[in-house]
């Protein structure tokens, strides 16, 4: 087995080819990863505007204290008005300023006597007037490839006037869960042996909520001939594999050897010590991924953050920064092995610093799913740490943004 740190440079130094490139209308795109850099066309604003309701004036005219308002300037005239000096044209808040102008005295600062206005309270040179290219200048890279489309960024592209967008096509993830014992939704229950498969989904959640799109195969019994089948078809309808299970080392975990042995890939690492979820194993086919998770839910769930998400980032033509905080212990931490650990906890945020509890949160097996609900981080020990008390600090990986 390797270590953790090691998995990660392993998995950082993959190279993967994204599954190609489309033009999607800008509010279908959004969830996609853009495919180029987006580059300002233009000034914006590309006139001298206002920022704010009031009266344009030059300057130095503030001295007269009492100015005749000789036009009036809404937003989006046909045409730029000229100021007279000693005068001050009523302008609105995106109106472009009057030629000769360059100061916007507000409304709030003078009184009005008919056609004319006094001013109480003057105004610094070039107040409240947005300069040519304040939010960018024509030729400046504006957002980035591999930039995650989201509101701040349909914001920015609509206003370049850009209807479609080029972005990473999705990859697909076609998802195996292995075990006799499995049973699908709505399946009836014959035998007690049998459980409830819920991997599978859990993996297709991650899928959909880290970019990818999901093909759900769904549960195979431990038969070797099935697997072999099912893995092959996968991964030719599939950029990723991921199964769950069938990756130990008991007398009907077969996947390993399929991954191996049939589909003839390399094995990037077999094994890494951590826990929950040791038996992990990545492996590359061609341009292509398959990732085998163990079977216990949350071993499953949290070997899935740590190296499923990763990929998915990268098939995306983006990278991932792992989301790990510094936060401060609200209960004592018990460290259970020599390995690196990582524990569901109480995320909570208070005064602009993290911390973590364990309340409520059961001790057992890998099997305990209950622990990721909420919002929760998970704590990260490496193999030399030890217990840690109350009010001492600990780094954990926040997945969920969701705080108590």
């Amino acid at each position: 087995m390797i270590s953790f740190e090691e998995s990660m440079e392993r998995l950082e130094s993959i190279e993967v080819t994204p599954s190609g490139i489309i033009e999607l209308p800008l509010m279908e795109a959004i969830g996609y990863y853009l495919a180029e850099d987006i580059i300002a066309t233009y000034n914006s604003p590309a006139y001298p505007t206002s920022a704010m309701d009031g009266y344009a004036i030059r300057f130095e005219d503030q001295v007269l204290k009492e100015l005749e308002v000789e036009s009036i300037n809404p937003a989006g005239a046909e045409e730029i008005l000229e100021l007279t000096p000693g005068k001050a044209i009523k302008t609105f808040t995106g109106s472009l300023m009057p030629k000769g102008s360059d100061t916007l005295i507000p409304i709030e600062n003078v009184a009005t006597e008919g056609n004319r206005i006094i001013i109480e309270e003057e105004v610094a040179y070039a107040f409240s007037v947005r300069e040519v290219g304040e939010s960018f200048r024509e030729g400046e890279v504006l957002i980035k490839e591999g930039t995650k489309i989201d509101f701040e960024a349909v914001s920015v592209l609509a206003s370049l006037n850009l209807a479609k967008v080029k972005v990473f096509a999705k990859p697909k993830v076609a998802i195996i869960a292995t075990g006799s014992e499995l049973l699908e939704l709505g399946q009836e229950q014959t035998r007690q042996s049998q459980i409830r498969s819920s991997n599978n989904y859990t993996i297709e959640a991650i899928v959909k909520k880290y970019g990818g799109e999901a093909l759900q195969l769904g549960c195979i019994g431990d038969n070797v001939e099935a697997l072999k089948e099912q893995f092959k078809d996968a991964l030719e309808r599939s950029d990723i594999v991921v199964s769950s299970g069938g990756v130990s080392v008991g007398d009907f975990d077969f996947v390993k050897d399929i991954v191996r042995d049939e589909l003839g890939a390399e094995v990037i690492f077999k094994g890494v010590v951590i826990k929950p979820g040791q038996h992990i194993m990545v492996a590359k086919a061609g341009r292509k991924m398959i990732i085998a998770l163990p079977g216990f839910a949350y071993s499953s769930t949290v070997t899935a953050l740590l190296y499923l998400v990763p990929l998915l980032y990268k098939y995306n033509g983006s990278h991932y920064h792992m989301p790990i905080v510094e936060v401060t212990l609200r209960s004592k931490y018990k460290k259970r092995s020599k390995k690196t650990e990582f524990t569901a906890g109480n995320l909570t945020l208070q005064n602009g610093k993290f911390y973590l509890d364990f309340i409520g949160k059961k001790s057992g097996t890998s099997a305990i799913m209950t622990n990721m609900l909420g919002g929760v981080a998970l704590a990260m020990s490496g193999p030399d740490d030890g217990d840690k008390e109350s009010g001492e600090t600990i780094k954990a990986l926040i997945y969920n943004l969701q705080l108590n």
